[in-house]
Formats: C-alpha cells, structure tokens, sequence
C-alpha cells in the first residue's frame, strides 16, 4: 500500500469515528490469479502432485521448512529439533492457532503422522522408516524411526499438521474407531493452520483462498487477498488471459513458443529450479521391453540434443538443460555438467543386433499426457528416432486420471511413457526411491517396473549414510547402474518457467538468492507483493 494510500485510509477511519462510515469506500480486493493442469487434492494426507503442493504450502504449515536461498531446512511449527540416534525430539510453538481457533499441540502432530500412514496415499511412503509419533507432553513431540534415515528432516516437508479436533468431529462413514479418518470432510474443507484459508474448493475447476488474519507469522499488507487457482485450463485460453490482464500466473506446462511471445508482448518470466528431470519411463516387464538391450538401443537412438531444443524459450532461457545421467546435475551421485548424453544411432543399431526381439516385430506404445500438450513433440520426436531403427511404434495419449490409474497394473502400463518427476521433498532420496525401488513399482514415479538388486542397494544406502561422502558414493552407484540397465531414457533435467503478469512480484521465483530448493515452495503466497500495476 502507497503513502498516499495509507493517509487516505487514516482519514477515512477518522471520518468514520467522526460518525461520517456511510462516506468510507471499500478498498480494492487484491486478487492473485493462477492455474495448474491437475485437479487440486485438498487433503494432506492425500496430496503429491504440483497443484497440491501450492495448496499444501499456503494452507497448511508442516515442522519445518526449506530454507530461503540455501541449503537446508528451518524450524516452522516447530521452535527447536534434536536426535537421539534414531529418534527425533521436536519442540512445538506456543503461540499457533487452527483456522478453527484450537490451538496447535503435540496430539495435533501425532494424529497428522497417523492419518498419513493409516491412509497410505500420497507421500505417506515417505515415513516408512518411521515406526511411531508419540506426544512426550503438549507441546513435545517423539518420532521414533525403525532405523537411522538420513532425508527424514526433509521428508517432514510434506507432513502437513492438521486439526485433530475438528477432523475427530467430522468423521464420515468407515470401519473402526477412526471411521473414514475425516476424509470426506477434508475433501473440501481445511483442518490448517496456514496463511491461507479454503473460501470454496472444487478439484475439477478451481480453489479460491483467502488470507488469515490470524496467522502466527502474519501476513504482509502486500500479499494478496484473495488467491484463485484454477484447473485445467488450455494454453491458448491462458495465453489470452495473460495477454489480457485477466490472469496471473500461468502453469509450468505452456508450450515454449507461448511462452515466447508472451516474454515479447512484456510478461515476467518466472523460474523455479527444484531437482527434478523429464524421464522417458520404459515398461521393464513386457516384451521387448524387458530385454536391456533392446532399452539400450532406445536410449541411444533417443536425440537428446533436438528433445532440448523444443524447450527452448530464447537463446538464454529453456525449460530444461541437457541431462548428464539418471540424476539431475548438482544432486549426489550426479554426473559433469559437461558429460552430457548425445544420441549414437550406430551405438542403438549394435544394441539392437543383441536384442533377443526382432525389430520389424516392435509396435511401440508411446503415451502421452493429455493435459501436458508438450509431451506430444516427444511422442512424435521418439517415433521418429525410433523409426530409423525400423521400430514401429503407435502414439496414445492418455488422460492424467486414466494414466496413473493404467499404471497400477504391469500389463497395462504403456511400453513408453513420459513423466516429470521432482524430488518432493529437495532431498535426492525423494526422486530416486520412488521411481526406481522395487518395493515403490506401480505408480506414476515407476511405471518401469524395474526389479534390480544393485539399484536397491544403492537407494538403500543412500538412505542410511550419514555423510554427505558415503551419499555421494551411493548415488554415484545408482547412477552408474541405472546408465547400464536403462529402464528410463534421461531427456533433460528441468526447469520450470512461468508466464506471468506485471501486477505482483515473486521474488523467490526471480531472485536466485531468495530462491527455495523445494518444487511449489516459491509459491508461498504470503511472502509475494501485489503492485497493482
């Protein structure tokens, strides 16, 4: 709010006091505008994808928080930590509220820890290391590991702490003591803490928040007001409504060639750089998929270098950069910046020859995401490498629901898929294990199916070492293995662009320096400034 602004309300509230409120106008309401291409989960121990993680930061709060501009996690709901061995000892704010008015206490934690695990969606995988929650006194909280697991301070990032109270008083229909566990009722409403209240939530079209005024922390003047996040919107409806003034924020899923001419016609562009890549996910266990060498061969005829330039927004910006390997640069385990993977068509035609399968009896199912326009190019750039193999393949594409519903089950998960996966939590444990575990196959992080002793060996490690030395030692193994075995080709490593309006400033997703290592984390709603421009 301007000076003159602020002088102008103060007269105002003085005319008012003055018995002259009739002649007080109402400010302006700012409002954010925004869309994502998945429907919003609004319960916590549901949520695991982009759209519910803008959700889950600006609604709920969690133990902990990533650190601002660095390495590193600070204490958010919780004042303090300490370990002992394998048990973490959390010390708990006094002065933080529920939207309900209830205040935050170690039970609240304890049943947030047991709703996630009783549920066993989402990110509940995970705290499999962790065997209980327990309340040492009210504002004390225990939790006791099954054994020593490095990333868990990360992983309580996505342990959104819910209002016990309120849920226990809006159990729906279910077996036992718990019933449901609330989840009809956290569907649509929330049970939080956060800088943000649910006004109203519809998965399918849009979930409007509003600011509380009550938060622990407070919420700057500047913030907006009013958050509206909308679904599924089309790139070319979004792009209109840019162009505009209508809308704010555009998903991280707008074509390059959008995104160019939105720069142009004077958009900000926004960055976000959390681990994570573009994976091309290879079924391991049908024909002839199943046989390394004909993976290898894939991989190899993939052309690396042309799949990087389709992300390409200007010379100096892209949505990606050319991968090393199966772990994004900068992350443990991952290879120079400057051993970056080429396509060998003679290399794929050699690994062809050695395929137990004949070429000419290939036909290829290559998925792609309906609600990801972009993953279309990549069908079609595979076909075509794939093609000089004299491989046949078929182009699918498939409805998010419909996918991640297909992939439950082997036989009728694609030969080819295309998916982008983040570490959810910033630590490498959270892309990898998800997506390469045997004990994680069946979900849309592991449609590869892949059942590799090495590689589970390698993940197991990477999650016991102590050290940054011996994690780095372990993922450099996995990466290693994964190269030879190749259930996935590595397209690029990824960064998310946003188009966006000039009515706001977004430092944590334009300054390098205030920048989150966390995916949706630069989405913090209160730590943003409306300008009204």
């Amino acid at each position: 709010m301007t000076s003159i602004t602020r002088t102008l309300a103060a007269a105002l509230l003085a005319a008012s006091t003055l018995g002259s409120a009739a002649l007080a106008p109402a400010f302006a309401e700012t409002v954010l505008r925004l869309d994502e291409v998945a429907v919003g989960e609004l319960d916590p121990g549901k949520a695991s994808d982009y759209a519910d993680s803008i959700l889950m930061f600006n609604i709920y709060d969690t133990l902990v928080i990533p650190v601002q501009g660095g390495p590193g996690y600070a204490p958010h709901l919780a004042e303090s930590w300490e370990a002992d061995g394998s048990d973490f000892v959390f010390k708990l704010r006094s002065d933080v509220k529920f939207h309900s008015g209830n205040p935050l206490t170690a039970e609240d934690v304890v049943f947030s820890f047991d709703r996630m695990k009783a549920l066993g969606q989402g990110l509940s995988y995970l705290f499999k290391n962790v065997d209980a929650a327990e309340a040492v006194d009210g504002q004390t909280v225990r939790f006791k590991l099954s054994q020593p697991y490095s990333p868990f301070i990360a992983s309580l990032v996505r342990l959104p702490i819910v209002d016990k109270k309120l849920v226990m008083e809006n159990l729906g229909e279910g077996e036992g003591e718990m019933k449901d566990w609330g989840q009809a009722f956290l569907s649509g409403n929330a049970a939080s803490t956060g800088a943000y209240k649910v006004v109203s939530h519809n998965p399918q079209e849009e979930t409007v928040m509003a600011k509380n005024p009550d938060y622990f922390l407070g919420v700057p003047d500047a913030a907006p007001d009013t958050v509206r996040l909308r679904y599924g919107l089309e790139a070319a409806t979004v792009r209109t409504l840019i162009a505009q003034g209508e809308h704010d924020i555009s998903s991280q899923w707008l074509p390059p060639e959008v995104l160019k001419s939105l720069a142009a016609d004077g958009a900000q562009i926004l960055k976000e750089s959390g681990g994570g890549a573009f994976y091309i996910k290879m079924n391991t266990t049908k024909p002839p998929l199943d046989d390394v060498n004909c993976r290898m061969a894939l991989s190899k005829a993939y052309d690396y270098a042309a799949g990087v330039k389709m992300v390409a927004v200007t010379d100096d910006v892209a949505q990606g950069s050319a991968s090393t390997g199966a772990i994004p640069v900068g992350m443990f385990g991952s290879n120079p910046a400057s051993e970056t993977l080429s396509r060998d068509l003679e290399a794929a035609k050699q690994y062809l020859a050695d395929c137990k399968y004949a070429p000419e009896d290939f036909n290829l199912e290559i998925s792609w995401i309906g609600e990801v326009p972009l993953e279309e190019r990549y069908a079609l750039l595979m076909q075509a490498n794939f093609a000089e193999l004299g491989i046949k393949s078929e182009i699918k594409k498939l409805p998010w629901a419909l996918f991640t519903e297909q992939v439950t089950k082997p036989e009728n998960t694609p030969n080819i898929s295309q998916v982008f996966v983040n570490a959810v939590t910033g630590d490498p444990d959270t892309l990898l294990y998800a997506m390469y575990h045997s004990t994680a196959a069946g979900t849309w992080q592991s449609p590869e199916y892949l059942d590799d002793e090495a590689v589970d060996a390698a993940l197991d490690k990477g999650r016991t070492e102590t050290s940054d030395e011996g994690r780095e030692a372990a993922y450099s193994a996995l990466n290693d293995r994964l190269m030879e075995i190749a259930p996935s080709i590595y397209a690029y490593d990824r960064q998310s662009l946003f188009a966006a309006s000039n009515r706001f400033k977004a430092p944590a997703l334009s300054d390098p320096d205030k920048a989150f290592g966390l995916d949706g984390f630069g989405f913090t709603f209160r730590l943003m400034e409306m300008t009204g421009e």
